[in-house]
């Protein structure tokens, strides 16, 4: 193993871990956001909305930027982007200011989650065994930090502008020096994307299989609190503690997750994470008590954490490049994120909360539907076999 794969590989970690801590920021400190500008939770959520749209608009013309620039280009630029544009969105002094830098957030966020899965792809092709859900692990590892640095920062009376502009500008020179570790995409690889103009059925397949996984991740983020308050009378500390123990639940299995994979196969993989996803999630809806269902999210969260790197780990390795691929995998699954947490809120108008989340159940069995239509055997660019004794043809600085 050269010394450079070893710090592509470290390089793409830090991406995750990074991607996150930046997200992680931005949501964690929405409260004080609104206290700095007086913002109504209507004007809330058509920022967030705003968020998404850039993030989805980017995400959607990545497979023909991919095709041609390569992964390792486009981090190079988005990484620096994201980082300036949340020191922007922390700065904005307006409403009509806010909504351009989150704007310009989104944008850079959308290259960033697009670009740094297709590195983690090319670099675990490269290794010749599993390392999607380890470098997914480190998205949670950024996330979960940011909730405990603007906990901290909260604590210490810091603004909504001091905490996110030194979150940002942390991340930029990190970001920049980053770009020097990445892996290039080989030059003939690139030409055969940028022929290609309809994907292999596959990729659209996982794309839906992710589909329905985030939604399920966009609903609990969104309405799991307020389930827990409203339908289930807990207090509000207890009622927030939902998503982060979701969240540690998705840690822990991303980090055995490669492991896991080299034993049982996406295929199987998938079908067992469909099943219990939907089967906690019911038990989360059927609880008793607030303290019941707190503790069966940490369950689905173990289900549904592996499902998106195992994704778009295969759709990395359905065509010549990953890139192309995995951006038009990631874009499908990405809508879902927008979408749940706004089908569940007309749902729940219709009928009740908790009718409505029963969409979580069932998105969980058309995730083991789906799955059972992928290939039962591995992709030769991923195998189970031992790190081989081959390397990339050029890593370049």
């Amino acid at each position: 193993m050269t010394r450079n794969l070893r710090s592509a590989r470290y390089g793409a970690v830090l991406t995750f871990v990074l991607g996150g801590l930046m997200v992680g920021t931005m949501t964690v400190r929405i409260p004080a956001l609104t206290d700095k500008l007086g913002l109504s939770e209507s004007t809330v959520g058509a920022i967030l909305l705003v968020w998404g749209l850039g993030a989805l608009v980017t995400m959607q013309a990545m497979r023909g930027i991919m095709a041609r620039a390569g992964s390792r280009a486009v981090l190079r630029v988005g990484g620096p982007l994201t980082a300036l544009s949340l020191v922007a969105v922390a700065f904005a002094p307006d409403l009509p200011w806010l909504m351009v830098a989150v704007a310009v957030f989104g944008l850079g966020f959308g290259m960033v989650d697009i670009a740094m899965n297709a590195q983690g792809s090319t670099v675990e092709q490269a290794y010749g065994r599993p390392l999607m859900n380890g470098m997914h692990a480190g998205w949670c590892v950024g996330a979960i930090a940011a909730g405990a640095v603007g906990s901290l920062s909260i604590a210490l009376g810091l603004s909504f502008t001091a905490n996110v502009a030194l979150i940002g500008l942390a991340a930029l020179p990190v970001m920049i020096l980053l770009g020097r570790t990445y892996l290039p995409e080989s030059p003939a690889a690139r030409a055969t994307a940028t022929t290609r103009r309809r994907m292999p059925p596959i990729v659209y397949l996982l794309g839906a299989i992710m589909f329905f996984a985030f939604m399920v991740e966009g609903t609990v983020a969104d309405w799991n609190g307020l389930y827990m308050r409203n339908e289930l009378g807990a207090p509000e500390a207890l009622a927030a503690l939902g998503y982060p123990v979701f969240e540690a639940g998705m840690l822990i299995a991303r980090l055995t997750g490669d492991r896991l994979r080299t034993r049982f196969g996406v295929r199987g993989m998938l079908t067992v994470s469909g099943l219990a996803t939907a089967g906690f999630f019911a038990v989360v809806l059927l609880a008793p008590a607030a303290l019941v269902a707190v503790f069966a999210m940490f369950f689905v969260g173990l289900g549904v954490a592996t499902i998106s790197p195992l994704t778009l780990s295969l759709a990395g390795t359905a065509t010549d490049t990953p890139g192309p691929a995995i951006a038009q995998a990631g874009a499908m699954g990405y809508t879902g994120l927008l979408l749940g947490p706004v089908v569940i809120g007309f749902l729940s108008d219709a009928t009740s909360l908790r009718t409505a989340l029963g969409i979580g159940v069932v998105l969980g069995v058309l995730i083991t539907l789906a799955s059972r239509f992928l290939p039962r055997t591995e992709p030769a660019a991923v195998s189970r076999m031992p790190l081989p004794d081959r390397q990339p043809a050029e890593v370049a600085a």
